[in-house]
Parts: structure tokens; sequence; C-alpha cells
């Protein structure tokens, strides 16, 4: 999940044409999480955190130093710490909600759940519902767990289903602040969620169904009697309540994040340390998504900045180069500020503002096909690599640390991205943005 846009912290932010150059940090970062894993493993595991430092530091000196442009770093900064507590927040309070089933999951029980997940999205946002949902899911497949599994799950839990609603993806409360009304977003994305969200699970049971085959006679029949048995840790819905209500909070600056923490404190101070031990909680995931994401935020700012200067220059022209631009980049950058760059290239190109508050209903009512691709884009996409949306590497952390195999970088991309997911984006180019 991206960040959540401190838009009361009094910032004045100039957007200053980097030198392209400054874009190979970033591209030197994505590198190293993609091949490090490969080529060392056990001393990536150890030093992750060496390559997001310098390589953070190096582009912030150059926008204090080169560009004279501080604030626009500071403002890059500020997003960065209202994303980590809020998946923070979320990684906490999930964390201490354990709950137990009896037996196995069947296909139809998997594809069941994960459809729930991509509903419930919409309500406690992409991160909420994966940490809600991560660990019961692990559980339930032990016995037969493959990397398809926590792929077909970060599609559609962590990413895909949280289209329907701005509470379910960052970009789309962005959207939302900027005036896109609140149900917008449901009236005019339902058919093309529905049709995405349903082919990926139906691809998925057919995957989980052909697996679960090769399983002997006895331990299918004793899946076929699995069934939840107890939840426990509910006291925890109350913080979650307050993280979610929190979200909505813009005045006075770090009133939300600070809810936030305390939420979680609160949380991880009253759940009982046997809770925590049943759902294997450690706090090593977080901490390494916070160290990869705070390079990322830094190295990712000389990219964004060319796009916003550059969009009208490099063939942004109608909703379907929209998407595929808006979506393509959102699967290596942070998915909330790729949609707003997109959205202020879009506006701009029938010369309206993002930053005015009356053009948006104009663009809404004139241009709303821009729109659509865009946020669709954003969402779907950022499912294509682990480092697209927020939820989608703390996935892989405590799929990794509960000892389940999951794919690599590249793993992730070549062998689900482009055969699974990229028809289902292409179909709906297609359907609804082709012509």
């Amino acid at each position: 999940m991206a960040a959540l846009p401190l838009l009361s912290a009094g910032l004045k932010v100039e957007i200053i044409p980097p030198n392209p150059l400054w874009i190979i940090p970033f591209i030197v970062l994505l590198a190293s999480i993609a091949l490090m894993p490969l080529i060392a493993e056990r001393w990536w595991q150890r030093n992750y955190f060496l390559f997001p430092f310098p390589l953070g530091v190096a582009v912030v000196g150059y926008y204090y130093w080169g560009l004279d442009n501080l604030p626009r770093m500071a403002a890059s900064g500020m997003e960065y710490l209202s994303f980590i507590c809020l998946i923070g927040s979320l990684f906490v309070v999930a964390g201490g909600i354990h709950v137990t089933f009896k037996g196995e999951a069947v296909p139809r029980a998997n594809t069941v759940l994960l459809g729930l997940g991509a509903v419930i999205a919409n309500v406690l946002g992409t991160t909420g519902a994966s940490m809600l949902l991560i660990r019961p899911y692990i559980r339930m497949n032990k016995w037969r767990f493959t990397p398809y599994h926590i792929v077909f799950f970060i599609f559609i839990v962590s990413n895909c289903g949280g289209a329907l609603t701005p509470i379910g993806d960052p970009p789309l409360f962005l959207g939302y602040l900027k005036g896109v009304p609140f149900f917008w977003v449901f009236t005019h994305l339902w058919m093309k969620w529905l049709i995405g969200v349903g082919l990926l699970l139906v691809i998925f049971y057919f995957v989980d169904r052909h697996n679960f085959l090769k399983a002997s006679p006895a331990a299918r029949a004793e899946a076929e009697r699995a069934d939840v048995t107890r939840v426990e840790g509910l006291t925890n819905l109350i913080f979650l309540a307050l993280i979610l209500g929190a979200v909505f909070i813009e005045e006075p600056v770090f009133v939300r994040e600070g809810i936030m923490v305390l939420a979680a404190w609160g949380s991880y101070m009253v759940t009982p340390k046997t809770l925590h031990g049943k759902n294997a909680f450690t706090f090593h995931p977080i901490i390494e998504v916070a160290v990869l994401f705070i390079g990322i935020f830094a190295t990712m700012v000389p990219a964004l900045d060319w796009l916003e200067v550059n969009a009208a220059h490099i063939g942004l022209k109608d909703p379907g180069t929209f998407y595929w631009g808006c979506g393509i980049l959102s699967g290596v950058l942070d998915n909330a500020p790729t949609y707003l760059n997109f959205l202020s290239a879009a506006m701009g190109t029938f010369h309206l503002s993002l930053e005015n508050p009356a053009h948006m209903p104009i663009f809404i009512s004139m241009h709303g096909e821009f729109l659509q691709a865009i946020s669709l884009a954003a969402v779907f996409f950022g499912a294509a690599t682990y480092i697209g949306n927020g939820p989608n590497f703390m996935v892989k952390s405590i799929a990794e640390h509960a000892g389940v195999k999951v794919p690599s970088f590249l793993g992730y991309v070549f062998k689900f991205t482009l055969p699974f997911l990229l028809p289902v984006l292409v179909l709906l180019w297609l359907i609804f943005f082709a012509i």
C-alpha cells in the first residue's frame, strides 16, 4: 500500500526537472532487490540495508545541493512516514488476530478465501486485508503450499481487490482528497473489478485444483473436512477501527500518524503473548519493508519528477496510453505518486489543474474515461512486482519467515505476472480502453 498524503503539512513543493542520470540510483536499487537474493541470498538477508541508505542519501544530497529543492524531498519523506505508519500499524494489529482451522484447505475454500479477501480489501484496505488473512491462508495450505499460492494472494487480496473504494488503495484515496466523489470509483469500476478479479479467481482455482489432485487420497479426504473452529484476538478490531478512522484525518499535521502508532502500541500491549506466538509474530517483516522502502521513496523522486515534466512529450494522449503508462510505472514505483502524476498530466492535457478544486468536476464529467484508466491501472498493476505495492513485500516477508517457499523477484515476474496477470490486464485494456 502506498503513502497517504500529508496535504496539510504546508509544504510548497516545486517540481524542478532533474538530470535523467539521477534515475540511475533508483534502477540500481531495484536491480539489487531483484538480483541480490539470487546471487548471494544469505548475504543479502543480513546486509540488505547497505543498498537503500547510501543510494537514498545520494539522491537527497542531489536535491539539496544540486537542485536547491529540499522541500520536494521533504514531501516524499512525509509520504514515507505516513506510509510506514499505516502499514506498520495494520501489521501489528492484524498480528494479534488468530484464526484456528481444522484440517486443510481444498481449492474451492482457497478460492472463496481469496474472493472474500478481495471484498474485505475495500473496507480494511489492501494492507489490512492482507495482514488479516495471510497467516490463516498459509496455515490452511501448509501441507501443499507452493509459490503460486503466495503470488495469487498478492494479485487478488493485496492489490486488485481494493479497486472499489477510496479506502481500498491509497491512490484512490488521493483522488478522493483531490475531489473525486467517494462512490465514483465503485460506480465506474465495479464491472472492470468484477471481470479482473473474477478471472484471477478462476485461473487460481484451476491452478490450485491441478496441484490438489497430486496429493494422496488420504490427504485430500482430510482437507475436505477443513473448517474454521475459532477466532481469537477480536479486541484488536477496536484498534483496527481507530486506524481506519484516522485515515480521514488531515489536520493537524501528524495527528493521523500519531493515532495509528498509538493504536498499534495499544494492540501490542493488550494482545496475549500466546496469540503472538501462535501467529509466529515478529517485527522483522515490517523492519525489512521500512528499510527497503525508505530507499525507494528517496530514489524514485527523480523518476517521478522527470515523468511529470515530460508526460506530454512521451505519447500520452488517450485513456489507453494512460492505462499502460500509469500501470507499468505503478508496478515499479510507488503507485500513489504515480497515480497523482498521471492524473495531473491527464488534466493538464485539457488545460485543467489538479490543484484547482473547481476543475475536478469538469474533468470527471467530460473526460472521466481517463480517470477510470488511471485508477484501475494504479491498483491492478501494483500486483506486477513485489515492490508495486506496500503489502506485497510484507506478505512475501511473512511467508518467508513462516518457512514457506516464495518466488524470487524475477521468478515472480516471469513465472506469474507475465503468464497469468498480464493477459487479464490486456483483456481489460481491450474491452474498456483500446478504442
